[in-house]
């Protein structure tokens, strides 16, 4: 292995990091399953990383063979994280088929995540995801702040479908749960730098300390650093008076750290109780919204008599390009930063023979503090802050356990949660500028149990049931300061911020009720057992989303009819096999959902920059997943995914219309592919070994809006105009590891991420006719490199 130069700019290049050429392409987010030691019956030589052993997964609160849970569900574990340098949910990318995750538009710390075409579009404070997203048990909450690192996983579960019973509400699409290491107790621990292009540092570490009496504890921690993506420019374009100069120099940065202390007692009657404290800050800034387009006969065409109200002042047209560019300019402090913060208390005890008892106590809150240059160019059109806070408590009480032929878990669930967000906007030049804020309560109760009952050695039947209860209230403050008379307060005495008096007329403020909703999501499921390698599934389960207000209206009328809670009915039947001297594992699910009372987030751009949420009415959405596992021989494993999606509305209601054949469904692409192989190329004598590992990844076009079809929205938007293009991203590593140095492991890896340097877009913005039809891209990653040597000790 060569050496690493580092040039006078800081940028690290690999000159040269494997002897042999890397022969396998793969997905950086495909299924790994490694979280256990492999059963007696599993080939020795199958690596580690890729055991075709007991793989034991809690996605259904207790303890289980993955490839005996009958559900659709992925996991990731220590070792396929660990080669990758996985420490986030952003990093997973396409975890499972029909998984996709991303950031958000103009965000570098809110989360996108979409499973079986079914996501949560605006990642505001006043919206529920469609996607529960856990910690240890802990329910998360927002998309805001739910990108962070943790430096020390133990595995990634993704459950795919509605998982209404077990886990409640907004796990419509599915759930995603980060399982942490434990304490062992025991002195050790590992630690690992990295270095990369684009001035690239990290440091991460964690250590247990030896126990002392029934303590365990477990410290872990990293910070991360990098350079912009994008160099910020002076105004490139000559003769534009009202481009403003830059004020910063980059765009698209990372600087975040975070840490994490557990502590375990331990007295060895039956008790444990874990607790845990992870802390994580990041100050760093945004994507850079690239200027990518502009409607026809708007005010930013030269060629429109509209042209003489806006681009005569604010000639946008000449930033815009659809080709991908290193160089930004623009005019504002553009920043993002968050603070999230949160404890977890779990008690277990074993009640012999009633089953284990365990209680969950959680709070979390989170900060995003940001500042987005919305139109990402030097003229002054497009501005918004956000200082959002979001506190959130929980407490839930498990039991499980086995009579007979019956395993049962039951529960109970509390949570309340307070939300707020300060939203200042301002439009050309100052001429249009607004306060808008928002703040918003839930509290929530939950009872849940859910049988297995074992009627045959082959034959296991699964009925569960959840009931859920929640009270909502919201309240609104909207100042238009160009035109006062829009402008209105609801529930005034519950918003955010000191309110500066005089601004809204007594008449313009209003007194809402709350919103209170039930819900009961039940999930029946038969499991038959064909032999000890092949086991089938057949599952029906019931999910929702919950209602509320929708916090950034313009329009008061909307929040005096809170939008109903989204319903999922899914129907699913799957196969999971061990094959070929369980060299081999094959898992087939096939799946069809029936959604009512949809809820669509349709951005308008109109006032402050507003959307308006729809129940736009019935959707249909069916598709087949297919995940292997295997060994192909000695030393090479394999791991890849198919996923086919076929999503279309049923009913659409827009204005008293049914809008359902001319309306694009959105984050649902038909297919995606991924891939991995991880070739042993070489055992040395010392024990240790060189891994060639090779990623790749297909994820289909899709729409970013539910916009029009055909023509146009009553806001002048075409969904193919911001249709995400089809991409396929391939990651190469070689990993050198084992490699002994006085009582420690050593790992040395080199790593170049979407090799290629594809550069497309992944997310839009379509300000609308209103203004002009401004649109904005964000683009993937480009092409990045580096080298981490770390050691286990």
């Amino acid at each position: 292995m060569k050496s690493v130069s580092v040039s006078h700019a800081g940028r690290v290049r690999v000159l040269s990091f494997i002897g042999a050429s890397v022969v396998a392409l793969a997905s950086s987010q495909a299924l790994a399953q490694d979280a256990a030691a492999p059963a007696a019956a599993a080939p020795a030589a199958i690596d580690d990383a890729y055991n075709m052993g007991e793989i034991i997964v809690t996605a259904q609160r207790r303890e289980q063979n993955l490839q005996e849970v009958p559900i659709a569900i992925s996991a990731v574990g220590e070792k396929f994280l660990e080669r990758r340098n996985i420490t986030s949910l952003e990093q997973l990318g396409s975890i499972a088929p029909n998984v996709k995750i991303e950031r958000s538009s103009g965000s570098s710390t809110a989360s996108q995540v979409a499973i079986r075409g079914v996501t949560t579009l605006n990642p505001s404070m006043s919206w529920e995801p469609a996607v529960g997203m856990y910690m240890d048990g802990v329910y998360l909450g927002k998309a805001q702040g739910s990108f962070f690192d943790v430096a020390d996983i133990e595995r990634v579960e993704v459950l795919r479908g509605p998982q209404g019973t077990l886990y409640g509400r907004n796990t419509l699409a599915g759930a995603v749960n980060i399982i942490t290491k434990k304490p062992t107790g025991e002195l050790g621990g590992k630690a690992q730098v990295s270095v990369g292009n684009y001035d690239y540092h990290q440091a991460r570490a964690s250590i247990d300390l030896p126990s002392f009496g029934d303590f365990a504890v477990k410290l872990s921690g990293q910070i991360t650093k990098r350079d912009g993506f994008y160099d910020v420019v002076a105004n490139p374009v000559a003769g534009v008076p009202t481009a403003g100069a830059p004020v910063i120099d980059e765009l698209d940065s990372v600087n975040s750290k975070s840490g994490f202390v557990q502590v375990r007692y331990d007295p060895g009657n039956g008790f444990v109780a874990d607790y845990s404290f992870d802390y994580s800050k990041v100050n760093q800034r945004p994507s850079w919204n690239q200027p990518y387009r502009v409607g026809e006969g708007g005010i930013f065409d030269p060629t429109s008599p509209a042209y003489a109200f806006g681009g005569a002042f604010f000639p946008y047209e000449k930033y815009v390009s659809e080709d991908y560019q290193r160089d930004a300019s623009v005019d504002s402090n553009s920043y993002d930063r968050s603070r999230v913060y949160g404890h977890n208390l779990t008690l277990r005890y074993d009640a012999g023979d009633l089953g284990e008892l365990k209680s969950i106590t959680a709070y979390r809150d989170v900060k995003v503090d940001d500042l987005l240059d919305l139109d990402g160019s030097p003229l002054p059109l497009a501005e918004s802050a956000r200082d959002s806070d979001y506190k959130f408590f929980s407490q839930e009480v498990q039991l499980a356990g086995s009579q007979g032929s019956f395993d049962y878990v039951v529960g109970l669930f509390y949570s309340s949660d307070k939300a707020s967000t300060l939203n200042p906007q301002s439009f050309f030049g100052g001429a249009s500028t607004y306060d808008s804020r928002f703040s918003g309560k839930t509290k929530s109760y939950a009872a849940f149990t859910q049988v297995d009952y074992h009627a045959t050695d082959a034959l296991t039947l699964t009925a569960g049931l959840r009931y859920t209860h929640e009270k909502k209230n919201m309240g609104r403050y909207y100042v238009d300061f160009a035109n006062p008379a829009n402008s209105f307060a609801f529930n005034l005495d519950k918003v955010p911020g000191k309110i500066i008096p005089g601004l809204i007329d007594e008449s313009q403020i209003d007194t809402g009720d709350s919103a209170s909703y039930n819900n009961v999501s039940p999930t029946v499921v038969a499991n038959y057992k064909f032999s000890e390698e092949v086991n089938g599934y057949a599952k029906f389960a019931k999910g929702f989303k919950s209602g509320g207000f929708n916090g950034e209206t313009v329009d008061v009328r909307e929040l005096h009819n809170p939008y109903k809670p989204e319903k999922l009915d899914s129907y699913e039947i799957g196969l999971k096999t061990r094959l070929f001297d369980n060299r081999l594992s094959l898992n087939i699910a096939g799946f069809w959902n029936e959604t009512k009372d949809m809820q669509l987030s349709v951005f308008t751009a109109e006032g402050a920059a507003s959307s308006y949420v729809l129940n736009a009415g019935k959707a249909r959405v069916r598709g087949v997943e297919i995940e292997a596992n295997g060994q192909i021989f000695d030393g090479l494993n394999f791991v890849g995914s198919f996923a086919y999606l076929d999503a279309k509305y049923k009913e659409y209601m827009e204005g008293g219309v049914n809008e359902a054949d001319n309306r694009g469904f959105i984050f649902a692409p038909k297919y995606q592919v991924s891939a991995s192989l991880d070739w042993r190329a070489v055992e040395f004598g010392n024990g240790s070994q060189l891994n060639l590992i090779g990623d790749l990844n297909y994820v289909a076009k899709a729409f970013n809006y539910p916009y029009a079809l055909e023509g146009r929205t009553a806001a002048g938007q075409n969904a193919y105009e911001t249709q995400i293009p089809a991409r396929t991203v391939v990651d190469f590593r070689a990993v050198l590891s084992n490699i002994p140095a006085g009582n420690a492991d050593w790992t040395i890896s080199a790593y170049v991420k979407n090799a290629f340097d594809v550069n497309k877009p992944r997310t839009f913005m379509d300000f609308g006719s209103s203004f002009g039809g401004l649109t904005v891209a964000n683009y993937i990653d480009p092409r990045t490199y580096g080298l981490t040597i770390g050691v286990n000790f």
